[in-house]
């Protein structure tokens, strides 16, 4: 089941969720340092996240599944956010280069479908970041925060998921290891716990993030389909992979 977009927006308005965040927003950073001229797109509730890559993405969109509600996004210029079934997304095939997931995949009803509707729409050669609850971490131990609600994974429960489609792993950061209190927040505190946390028990980070690569097999076809269901119109420049 979904968390609700209020208690989603609530909590990365808060103190806690702002450090989350920034953590979280680091890491994700580190793991795609340049996407000049590409298209990411966000899947769940992964708005807090794109705004790192505002202003070197060519476009940044965050689809939100109708389970949990949209909000519109971003709060200046033209809206970029949609609410969209989680395994028809209104994209073509080999669309777009990035896709970011957070808040996602651990409440998808049909796990193999969503990631089946991921790998389609992305290009091939295309990376996707999956930001997860890790099953070992304290925060998917308490339902107070978004990452206690749904599924959490472990890193081979990950990779077995991925095995099952064209995406290949490609890298795993372990991140946000500050105790999901109030007192964790506050900055300096929370990088000591992350700093310490990644060099003596990595196992027991809050979240996984897994990196996958879309791998298309020599002499495979893929076929460039149409949407089942009318184009967002803020999306309308999402091209398929023809693009150069």
């Amino acid at each position: 089941m979904h968390d609700d977009v209020d208690r989603l927006r609530e909590f990365y308005a808060s103190p806690l969720g702002q450090t989350a965040r920034r953590i979280v927003a680091l890491r994700i950073r580190s793991r795609w340092d340049n996407v000049a001229g590409m298209d990411v797109l966000g899947l769940g509730y992964a708005a807090p996240y794109l705004r790192v890559f505002h202003g070197e993405a060519r476009m940044t969109a965050a689809l939100m599944p109708r389970e949990q509600g949209v909000l519109q996004w971003p709060r200046e210029g033209p809206y970029r956010s949609a609410l969209v079934p989680e395994t028809q997304l209104p994209l073509r095939d080999m669309s777009v280069e990035r896709v970011l997931v957070v808040h996602g995949l651990e409440h998808a009803g049909a796990r193999q479908d969503y990631m089946r509707e991921i790998c389609r729409v992305l290009m091939p050669q295309g990376r996707l970041l999956i930001v997860v609850p890790n099953r070992r971490g304290a925060w998917a131990r308490l339902d107070t925060t978004p990452f206690g609600h749904g599924r959490p994974y472990s890193p081979r429960q990950l990779v077995k998921l991925l095995a099952k489609t064209s995406l290949q792993p490609a890298g795993m950061t372990p991140c946000l290891f500050m105790p999901p209190f109030r007192f964790g927040a506050m900055g300096p505190a929370a990088l000591v716990w992350e700093r310490f946390g990644h060099g003596l028990w990595p196992a027991f980070s809050g979240v996984i993030i897994m990196e996958a690569i879309k791998q298309v097999h020599a002499g495979v076809r893929v076929a460039v389909k149409q949407p089942k269901f009318s184009s967002i119109p803020v999306l309308a420049g999402l091209n398929p992979a023809r693009r150069h």
